[in-house]
């Protein structure tokens, strides 16, 4: 397994959401990064909790941590163990009063939730050969991406986190 940060969130040509994990001892421009395709509301609540920016009511992932904190669990780490045509799965191990569990997840749910609680992310070197690709952001990109992030912030009406 190779250890990875959320190194951004970004739209493709066709205006999809993509979580990038890139192995945390590589620098932005080198090495590979792992694009996964995500929906809106995941988008946003990764981007909310790498941001730390507030929110005026807790969204889902903000739910999931307070009931694991209520019962006395705590996640020890997330992983994306495997893709099988195309589809990313996620795991979440969590550490209980009964002993390590480990969950089954979406891996956009368990990447929002390691952002929040501060767990680990880990990705097989199977996944990260097969659907890597070359890292080749620029400080430009980094910077344009983050104007958009803050742009969005502004414009957010709490409403827009209503199911």
């Amino acid at each position: 397994m190779i250890q990875v940060r959320v190194a951004g969130v970004a739209l493709d040509a066709t205006g999809q959401h993509v979580v990038l994990l890139k192995p945390i001892d590589e620098i932005p421009g080198d090495g590979l990064v792992l694009p996964i395709w995500i929906g809106q509301l995941e988008a946003t609540s990764i981007l909310v909790a790498v941001e730390k920016a507030p929110v005026p009511r807790p969204l889902a992932h903000d739910l999931m941590r307070t009931m694991l904190e209520t019962l006395g669990a705590e996640v020890t780490r997330v992983a994306v163990p495997r893709i099988e045509e195309g589809t990313f799965y996620g795991e979440i191990t969590l550490s209980t009063t009964l002993g390590e569990r480990v969950v089954d997840a979406r891996p956009s749910d368990a990447v929002a939730l390691a952002s929040r609680v501060g767990a680990s992310i880990w990705v097989a070197e199977a996944v990260m050969t097969e659907a890597g690709v070359p890292d080749v952001l620029t400080e430009t990109d980094a910077a344009e991406r983050l104007d958009e992030f803050k742009r969005f912030l502004d414009d957010v009406e709490p409403e827009d986190f209503d199911a």
